[in-house]
């Protein structure tokens, strides 16, 4: 039964997918306005199937990092509405030529973006992500099945069920958004093995949910592992700015993957910088675990083991370490980073730049938080994660990363000849 249903929302949006593909982009724009009206206008019916969702995730007791990504007020929901918006303002990559070039024989050759087809989105306790995936696949021309977490399942049944009757009405091709609604997981592997219906699998969530995922499915997958983001305090920094850039990286938000993870500092000015900075953070209530030298300088810290150097905590602890040199930094960060999202804080050019060549990451930032490692922030509307990933994307994943290059070729005739 649960194997018969997920077939019929994968056949329906392969359907749905073909003549999606050839949507004007100025009916996925009104269809897109159409959907973001329909959130704001049901956001009481959201807000209370969200209460209902998180007053079961504080009886079993799941962390505070978890309630955070769960948990919708007006405020989040505004934010969804205007990330949806933001997104039919952007510009369709579909149909986009580019790189033409002419060959001897008189042979025109280019590429023209098209979309990938259906995707199957995975996810966990995030009801924001029914929102921004179901507008970003809309828009890039593919059709979307949404698979979303139980904890989170009637604060997603009423988004994608907004979404989905706002797109139907505007007149976009009936199957283009389904929402699996069904806490079995035997669903989930259902989906996975549909090779044929549906072309890219994109999980979001903890290590476990992801790592199942690649292990499980048939389809190709992009997804992003866990994210160990580090702040390097280079020698001869702006203090002033490297605390608050520290601060913000780790405090402002610690339960998602571009939070810092980790603090390097240089070790000319560790006993100028740590002193103040610990206290602080302590202040906002970190857990700061140190190497010795650390501990050495700011007394009373945790010790840092070597698994703390490959932990994401998603919490509000941090591991702290001096290095003796940029190289030192740099190396460290290859050997522990997991590729999302690194920051140095420096006054020195050549080590920016340096920084921004060396450094092997999705994002690399020069004095700013990593935080700003986000599809939003980066002008792209929403995203549909983050890809630590080196194939096909990589970093926020937006429209132009949900679409595929194809050549065209434009003749007046031509024939090849093989014994040219």
């Amino acid at each position: 039964m649960i194997a018969e249903m997920v077939r019929e929302h994968a056949a329906a949006a392969r359907h749905a997918a073909r003549a999606l593909a050839t949507t004007s982009s100025e009916l996925k724009d009104r269809a897109l306005a159409a959907m973001a009206d329909a959130l704001w206008n049901g956001r009481s019916a959201i807000l209370s199937a969200n209460a209902l969702d998180l007053a079961d995730a504080r009886a079993e007791r799941c962390p505070p990092a978890f309630l955070d990504r769960l948990a919708l007020d007006e405020g989040r929901v505004e934010k969804m509405v205007a990330g949806v918006r933001q997104v039919a303002g952007l510009h369709d990559p579909v149909g986009e030529i580019t790189g033409m070039w002419r060959r001897p024989n008189g042979l025109m050759i280019g590429r023209m973006r098209v979309p990938l087809g259906v995707i199957g989105v995975i996810y966990e306790a995030r009801p924001g992500v029914t929102a921004d995936a179901a507008a970003l696949c809309l828009k890039s021309g593919n059709a979307v099945i949404l698979k979303g977490g139980r904890e989170a399942l009637r604060s997603n049944r009423v988004i994608a069920g907004l979404m989905a009757e706002a797109a139907a009405a505007t007149g976009l091709p009936k199957g283009c958004l389904s929402f699996i609604d069904s806490v079995d997981r035997e669903a989930v592997t259902h989906l996975l093995g549909l090779t044929g219906l549906v072309d890219l699998i994109i999980p979001r969530g903890g290590e476990e949910l992801i790592r199942a995922v690649q292990r499980t499915s048939a389809i190709p997958v992009l997804a992003h592992e866990k994210g160990v983001c580090h702040t390097y305090v280079d020698a001869g920094a702006d203090l002033a700015m490297a605390e608050e850039v520290a601060f913000n990286a780790k405090v402002e938000r610690p339960g998602v993957c571009n939070a810092m993870e980790s603090l390097l500092v240089h070790e000319r000015l560790a006993s100028d910088f740590l002193p103040a900075m610990v206290r602080r953070l302590r202040e906002a209530g970190v857990e700061v675990r140190g190497c010795p030298r650390t501990r050495n300088l700011v007394p009373g810290i945790a010790a840092a083991t070597e698994a703390d150097w490959d932990t994401e905590y998603l919490d509000l602890i941090l591991s702290v370490k001096v290095v003796g040199s940029f190289e030192e930094a740099v190396a460290h960060i290859a050997e522990h980073g997991s590729g999302l999202a690194e920051a140095i804080v420096t006054a020195d050019h050549g080590r920016a730049m340096r920084f921004l060549r060396e450094v092997d990451a999705g994002a690399v930032f020069v004095n700013a938080s990593t935080r700003f490692t986000d599809g939003g922030e980066f002008g792209m509307g929403a995203e549909m994660g983050i890809s630590t990933q080196k194939l096909h994307a990589r970093g926020p994943v937006g429209l132009t990363e949900l679409t595929c290059q194809k050549f065209i070729v434009l003749g007046e005739g031509q024939i090849r000849d093989s014994r040219k």
